[in-house]
């Protein structure tokens, strides 16, 4: 197996090198401990203010240095993306960045204030997956600031938009001298989102597959070829299925496998459950199921500890611009407490390995542990 790389900037021109992690909620808990909290009242059932959430994490594992300053929820990772300098950097935004009042009646609703973006750009995020259960907790009015608070700060977003055309549009990002990475993003209705969140001709919304059928793949392979061309990198980024167990359902496996076969895509970015799931390598294309939750204010809520959510893993893909073939996968797992993203043990990363082998081994594919802590995807190459 190759030791770590910075290929996507050492001059190899054919590679592109890819961060993506799953689940960044940078609302309740984690808003209140920054520089601009929000308004801290909450309309969920049981907590009826966000305090409370930073309130179970400092039971849980002590005094959190509050306020932070922007870097502080990223920690560690802040180390890895400096020395292994992606291309490009892509992350899934299921909190919702305004000041609106305007709060959906569903249970659970993040909310970060615009103030606090700095939390996005101090690890320069260069795209938010938007398309999720989330973005619209806070009304259209809470999705159309967010629109606008990333545009101002030149973070690209995708997914979701201000109306059906803004929704589907890809964001398309320039990697000097190589190529192209272009994001398309979707939700899907077994993650939750509500159907009535779908956007419209005239109405803000999420890009929301209400299938995942072969009508569904022609419809994203049309609008795949309208815009790649040679040298292209196309990733599909999904919010889909369950927020826990490992199980993949079949319809998910033959969709992303469809995506792959016919619609032009060359990366499955999965994401909605709480934990990392399986990995495939399909025909030398990389398919995430599940990336887990990265950042959250989960720590000091109880039940579905076998899962070890307080874990996260940072993915980071080599793709070769040539052929959109994955050429190395490796991923540096990390543990949430303090709502920072720390180191782990030895111990941790080997739960990991055995957790992410035995479930990526039902699709031919492996995990190595590597004497650096990290992560390793192995695969019959030529295989899938």
């Amino acid at each position: 197996m190759q030791e770590r790389t910075n290929d996507g900037r050492s001059g190899n021109s054919d590679l592109i090198t890819l961060f993506l992690c799953g689940d960044v909620m940078t609302g309740r808990g984690i808003d209140q401990v920054l520089p601009n909290p929000s308004d801290p009242r909450l309309c969920e059932p049981y907590v009826t203010s966000a305090v409370g959430y930073v309130e179970l994490a400092e039971m849980a594992n002590g005094p959190i240095p509050k306020p932070v300053d922007f870097s502080y929820v990223w920690g560690d990772a802040l180390e890895e993306l400096r020395d292994l300098r992606p291309d490009v950097r892509i992350i899934n935004l299921e909190t919702s960045v305004t000041k609106s009042e305007d709060c959906v009646p569903k249970g659970i609703n993040y909310r970060m204030n615009p103030e606090n973006i700095a939390c996005l750009t101090v690890a320069e995020i260069d795209c938010c997956v938007l398309a999720n259960n989330h973005i619209l907790d806070w009304g259209d009015s809470g999705l159309l600031e967010t629109l606008e608070t990333l545009e101002s700060v030149n973070v690209k977003s995708v997914g979701a938009g201000r109306n059906v055309e803004q929704a589907e549009r890809p964001a398309v990002m320039e990697v000097a001298g190589k190529g192209r990475v272009i994001v398309f993003a979707f939700g899907s209705v077994t993650s939750g989102i509500p159907r009535e969140w779908a956007a419209a001709k005239d109405r803000p919304g999420v890009n929301l597959l209400e299938e995942l059928s072969d009508r569904t793949v022609r419809r994203v392979a049309e609008n795949v070829r309208e815009v790649k061309r040679p040298g292209d990198i196309v990733i599909a980024s999904i919010h889909w299925g369950a927020n826990w167990g490992y199980q993949i359902p079949h319809d998910q496996t033959e969709f992303a496998h469809k995506l792959i076969e016919d619609g032009g895509v060359d990366v499955i970015h999965g994401h909605s459950s709480h934990h990392a799931k399986g990995i495939e390598v399909y025909r030398e294309k990389p398919i995430l199921y599940g990336c887990g939750d990265f950042v959250n204010d989960y720590e000091g809520i109880g039940g579905y500890e076998e899962y070890r959510h307080d874990l996260a893993l940072m993915y980071f893909l080599g793709i070769r611009a040539s052929n959109g073939r994955l050429a190395h996968l490796e991923m540096t797992p990390l543990q949430k407490r303090k709502f920072r993203l720390n180191r782990t043990s030895r111990k941790d990363s080997e739960w990991l390995r055995a957790s992410l082998d035995a479930e990526s081994r039902k699709f031919a594919t492996g995990v190595e542990l590597k004497e650096d802590n990290t992560l390793s995807v192995i695969w019959r190459r030529g295989g899938g």
